[in-house]
């Protein structure tokens, strides 16, 4: 269970921490493919498991408002598993992953730079201010000013993003 934690964080925190934008050439990298194999959407059930399992404050957050609030993302991220790279990269995964990692997105020097992973500490700064986190990020959301949203979007990322329990 553990393991099923730190890697739900890992998933959400990467891609919500990664940078989002044009590249410094101008160009964009949508529609690149990850290499990360589709997997069947978790049930009803497998969801609510996956949050029970998240620490606190995450395990008992609003998914429906974190679902709501991630319409902003997505303009921007596909959060499927084997999702595409859009304008910012895919999340799936992101909790755990290394900011700058995909080898398949173009990240912005700030982002490829930053040298942390991504876990919910990270993305809870990230979602308060991408800019205000890393100066020079291609991303250019100004970031969710309320903490319970935030607290909400990070539950939704590790749920919606998590390896389904085995």
């Amino acid at each position: 269970m553990r393991r099923l934690v730190a890697t739900s964080l890992a998933l959400c925190l990467a891609a919500t921490l990664a940078a989002c934008g044009k590249s410094s050439s101008g160009s964009q990298d949508q529609g690149a493919q990850t290499t990360e194999a589709a997997a069947p959407a978790p049930t009803p059930d497998e969801l609510k498991k996956i949050q029970a399992a998240l620490p606190a404050p995450y395990n008992t957050a609003d998914l429906a408002n974190g679902e709501a609030k991630f319409a902003l993302c997505s303009a921007c991220h596909s959060i499927a598993p084997g999702g595409p790279n859009m304008t910012g990269p895919h999340l799936h995964g992101v909790v755990g992953r290394k900011a700058g990692s995909l080898p398949d997105y173009n990240y912005s020097d700030a982002v490829k730079a930053a040298g942390f992973t991504w876990d919910a500490a990270h993305l809870e700064t990230w979602l308060s201010g991408p800019g205000a986190m890393l100066p020079g990020t291609k991303m250019t959301f100004i970031g969710l000013k309320d903490p319970k949203d935030r607290a909400d979007v990070i539950a939704y990322l590790m749920v919606n993003s998590a390896k389904t329990p085995q």
